[in-house]
C-alpha cells in the first residue's frame, strides 16, 4: 500500500505541488491555524531524508575538497549574487529581493540523491555535500540573510538558528545515528515506509505555508506573472549553469550530475518556513513558487545530461 503511494507521489508530484499551493491559498484561515505543525513536519523529512547518511560521508571530502568547496560556494554565493542582481534590476522592491535571495540562499535538497542515483552521479559524493551543507547551515543562511535584508527588515538571528538547528541539524544527526547503531538495519526495513509520509509531509507544509501568500495570489496580475517569470528563469538557470560547468569544465560525468542536482535542486520547504517565520508575507512568494518548477525541471535537465555523456566518455553513452 505505501509503495505504491510512494510510486504514485513520486510521478505527480509535480502536478500536486501547484494543487496543493492553490489549496493552501484556499484554506487560508485554516493554514494559520496548522502553523505550530510546521517545525515538527520538516524536521520529521530531514530524519527520514538522513537515514541512508553516514559519518563517513564526509571523509570523501578528502578526495575532492575542491568539488565540494565549489558547490558550496555556487549554492550560498554565486547564485544568490545572481539572482541579487536579476531581482533587483527588474523589481524595484526590497522585499522581493530578500524573498529571491531566500529561494536560492538554502541548502541543496535532499531529494537531490535520487535524481543522482537516476542518473547514475557520484552518490557518495552528492551525499557528503548535502550532510557537509546540512550542518554548516545554521551558520551560513543567518549571515547571509542579515546582510541581504540590512537594516530595512529586523532579523532574529538567534531564534533563526535555533530553528535551523531543531529542524534540520539535529533530526540529520539523529538519522545518521540510527543508521549507524543499527547498522543500516532501519533504513532497509523502513526507508521506503517513510518515503511515501515525507512526500505527504512536504505536501502539507507547503500548504499551510501557501497560506501566508494567500493575499497576493488571490489579485492575479501582471506584476504576479512577472514574478513567476523571474521564479522559473532562475530555476531554470540553476541547472543550466550546473550543466555547463560540468560539462566544459570538470568534464566527468559523475560529477556533472552530482553537480547538476545538488546545484540545481534547492530544499524550498526551508525556505518557506525562513520566509514566512522571519519576513513579511510578501517575501515567501518567489520562494513557494519555486515549488512549481524544482521536480518538472529535474526531469528535465536528467535527459539533457544524459545526452551529453556521450563527450564525456561515460557508460551511458553506449
Amino acid at each position: 500500500m505505501l509503495e505504491k503511494l510512494n510510486s504514485f507521489l513520486q510521478r505527480y508530484i509535480a502536478i500536486l505541488t501547484p494543487l496543493t499551493v492553490v489549496l493552501g491559498v484556499l484554506l487560508e484561515s485554516v493554514g494559520h491555524n496548522l502553523l505550530f505543525l510546521v517545525t515538527w513536519l520538516f524536521a520529521f523529512m530531514t530524519f527520514a531524508g538522513s537515514l541512508y547518511m553516514k559519518f563517513k560521508d564526509v571523509k570523501i571530502f578528502v578526495k575532492h575538497p575542491v568539488f565540494i568547496v565549489f558547490t558550496i560556494v555556487f549554492l550560498h554565493l554565486l547564485m544568490p549574487l545572481w539572482v541579487y542582481f536579476l531581482s533587483t534590476v527588474i523589481f524595484d522592491d526590497h522585499l522581493l529581493t530578500v524573498g529571491f535571495v531566500v529561494s536560492v540562499a538554502v541548502p541543496t535538497g535532499v531529494s537531490s540523491v535520487i535524481w543522482i542515483n537516476i542518473c547514475r552521479g557520484n552518490l557518495p559524493l552528492g551525499l557528503a555535500i548535502i550532510l557537509i551543507n546540512t550542518l554548516l547551515t545554521p551558520f551560513i543562511i543567518p549571515a547571509m540573510l542579515h546582510i541581504i535584508s540590512g537594516e530595512k527588515i529586523h532579523l532574529d538571528v538567534a531564534s533563526l538558528m535555533l530553528n535551523l538547528i531543531l529542524m534540520i541539524v539535529l533530526p540529520t544527526i539523529l538519522g545518521i545515528l540510527v543508521n549507524e547503531l543499527s547498522k543500516g538495519e532501519i533504513p532497509k526495513k523502513y526507508g521506503k515506509k517513510l518515503s511515501p509520509i515525507s512526500k505527504l509531509c512536504l505536501l502539507t507544509v507547503i500548504m499551510i505555508n501557501s497560506s501566508a501568500i494567500a493575499p497576493y495570489l488571490k489579485d492575479f496580475n501582471l506584476h504576479l506573472i512577472s514574478v513567476l517569470l523571474l521564479v522559473f528563469f532562475v530555476a531554470v538557470s540553476g541547472y543550466a549553469f550546473a550543466l555547463l560547468i560540468g560539462r566544459y569544465i570538470l568534464k566527468d560525468y559523475p560529477q556533472m550530475i552530482t553537480l547538476i542536482f545538488t546545484g540545481g535542486m534547492r530544499n524550498i520547504a526551508l525556505g518557506v518556513i525562513v520566509a514566512t517565520t522571519y519576513f513579511p508575507s510578501k517575501v515567501a512568494m518567489p520562494v513557494v513558487f519555486g515549488m512549481l518548477f524544482q521536480q518538472v525541471l529535474a526531469s528535465v535537465f536528467s535527459k539533457i545530461a544524459t545526452k551529453s555523456a556521450a563527450p564525456l566518455n561515460h557508460p551511458l553513452s553506449s
